[in-house]
């Protein structure tokens, strides 16, 4: 078939990947410059599908509250708050329900491993070299924090994750780097977790795709779909529509947009994080691999000759505007842990991404309703861990053909309900 893709972040171009590995004549736009310029640009990088869970869970709501009066509070909310935001903070509140919460993580767990696997294996078949580190670790601060992360303990176990409880010495030696000022209590380590770098092996995966025959087309506004002709494509800024067999739309928080003359009612939002990164001064001083502080959510990951400090969520506010408290925090937490391991004086990266996210937490993969028009969107920070198996059960799906895992609770459906 003749399919297009919207968008070509890491979602879009392991999608095209996939659908042209399976022989389809495949055309993305991108209204960026290149690939991975967005949400997929600057990540922490982390691969851990046990701890790809939703952020609407029993208890958030208070948590949300008592970050918002926190200085170095993990989750904030800035004005403006547009219309989209305050919606998607109502259906997020909803979908915060026990039942509701264990349904959808078992959703995104299901799909992170199955992801996990189909990443590993195009790296291995297409022999892929890119910016990796096997291993992560969850820094606990204080008792306290031993005694909290035990309910997510047992997620763990129930997901089928491989970790260890290790006590502070442990940590050490398998990170010697981190600071001996800094109080640790513990730490959970997950020996098959990783690093990796995704606007990394995403450039690599378009040349891959580009090799199969599918071609990319940046700096392309795309305009809504049509409902006459909704198959068809036409950019913004005004061209002729060109017909295609079917469009697949990953265009991230943009997709609303696009869908909307569709009648296809799609709650994103977008949940911005920030990240630092800096060179290495000192390798000895640096990770070996990933650690998560798992007081202030922040990451702090080795890519290559670099460390990656990421984390925060901010809703409302603008994406071209750096909040200076949560750079305050990404900078603290890597002064608690690596200090002196970055050279900050010069060359420093800040980057703020949009995350595109749906209240409930799954993304939806599949058939919009619409014929021809198929999604796969809605990934929220768990974009780069769930990347390789949404293309390619998405690829299935147009097949005609079964997915490799369990799709309940992954298609457009569940926001219907």
């Amino acid at each position: 078939m003749k399919i297009a893709i919207v968008g070509a972040g890491i979602i879009g171009v392991t999608t095209a990947w996939e659908l042209a590995s399976d022989g389809h004549e495949v055309t993305v736009f991108e209204r960026r410059g290149a690939a991975a310029e967005e949400s997929s640009f600057a990540n922490a990088g982390v691969v851990a599908p046990g701890y790809v869970t939703p952020w609407a869970a029993p208890g958030m709501r208070m948590k949300v509250l008592r970050s918002l009066l926190s200085t170095h509070g993990a989750i904030k909310v800035r004005w403006p708050l547009a219309a989209r935001d305050l919606r998607w903070m109502s259906h997020w509140q909803r979908a915060c329900k026990l039942e509701t919460y264990l349904a959808n993580r078992t959703r995104m767990q299901r799909l992170a491993f199955y992801s996990r696997t189909r990443l590993h294996e195009i790296t291995e078949t297409r022999a892929l070299s890119y910016e990796r580190s096997e291993g992560y670790l969850v820094l606990l601060r204080s008792k306290r924090e031993r005694k909290l992360v035990q309910p997510g303990l047992e997620v763990l176990r129930n997901a089928g994750s491989v970790f260890r409880e290790i006590d502070a010495d442990e940590a050490r030696r398998l990170e010697p780097a981190l600071s001996t000022e800094t109080e640790l209590a513990g730490a959970i380590h997950l020996p098959e977790d990783e690093v990796a770098n995704c606007r990394q092996f995403a450039l690599l995966l378009k040349r891959e795709a580009e090799a199969l025959g599918a071609q990319f087309h940046f700096n392309c506004n795309i305009a809504p779909l049509s409902r006459s002709a909704p198959r068809s494509l036409a950019l913004a800024a005004g061209s002729d529509a060109i017909p295609y067999d079917a469009v697949v739309v990953c265009a991230g928080v943009s997709s609303s947009a696009l869908l909307r003359p569709l009648g296809i009612r799609m709650p994103l939002a977008p949940v911005y994080g920030h990240s630092v990164t800096a060179q290495i001064r000192e390798p000895l001083n640096a990770p070996r691999s990933a650690v998560m502080d798992e007081r202030y959510k922040v990451a702090i990951s080795r890519m290559g000759l670099r460390v990656r400090v990421a984390g925060s969520a901010e809703i409302g506010g603008h994406a071209d505007t750096m909040n200076p408290r949560a750079l305050q925090t990404l900078y603290k937490v890597l002064h608690d842990w690596f200090p002196g391991a970055a050279t900050l004086q010069t060359g420093v990266q800040q980057w703020k991404g949009a995350r595109p996210m749906l209240p409930d937490g799954p993304p939806v993969i599949g058939p919009s309703g619409v014929p021809g028009v198929w999604l796969n969107l809605g990934h929220g920070s768990s974009g780069w861990a769930l990347s390789c198996g949404s293309a390619r059960v998405l690829a299935d799906l147009v097949a005609g053909q079964d997915a490799g895992i369990d799709l309940e609770g992954l298609g457009v459906e569940r926001l219907r309900l």
